[in-house]
């Protein structure tokens, strides 16, 4: 049977007071004490804690374990929080905050480079429309030297056209 020396709460709402307690490890934090070796109050400014020296001593050569916050009593460097779960609640919604305003940063800075990347592409694009435009344009260039047509050859040929068309149509 493994056991802990740890603080066991007693005191009444909003007001809690603690025994220094060896306790099986496996039992409640309020459960059966094997031994009480002293207390601690928070809120009493001149007996904060005191506990038996001999005994502490005796449950640790026996092998008991000691929890962070024993430790931290004796040696004097314990800090007493109070719960507060208001300020809880505040500290992860300002945590909140701050990573959302962290990633609307890296996503602003994705968004500028995607667009550079477009406009970037846009240019390429338009480059190459105007290539291809100067391209018809020389093209159209030299047919119209190489080849004049006259007004009458496009006149005739759209007039062939449509009295084949009037043929076709009295022969059905």
């Amino acid at each position: 049977m493994s056991l802990t020396i740890r603080l066991s709460r007693i005191g009444r709402k909003n007001q809690p007071a603690y025994k220094l307690v060896v306790a099986n490890t496996r039992s409640k934090r309020n459960g059966q004490a094997v031994d009480i070796i002293g207390h601690y109050n928070p809120y009493e400014p001149t007996d904060k804690f005191s506990y038996d020296k001999e005994k502490f001593e005796k449950w640790v050569k026996q092998g008991a374990f000691v929890t962070t916050a024993v430790s931290k009593l004796i040696e004097n460097k314990y800090e007493y929080v109070k719960y507060d779960p208001k300020k809880i609640k505040e500290e992860k919604e300002a945590a909140a905050k701050e990573k959302e305003a962290e990633n609307n940063v890296e996503n602003e800075k994705e968004v500028s480079e995607d667009v550079a990347e477009k406009n970037e592409h846009v240019e390429d694009t338009n480059s190459e429309v105007e290539e291809t435009k100067e391209e018809k344009e020389e093209i159209v260039e030299n047919k119209s030297e190489e080849e004049p047509v006259e007004k009458g050859q496009e006149t005739e040929s759209a007039e062939e056209v449509k009295e084949e068309k009037e043929e076709v149509t009295e022969e059905k």
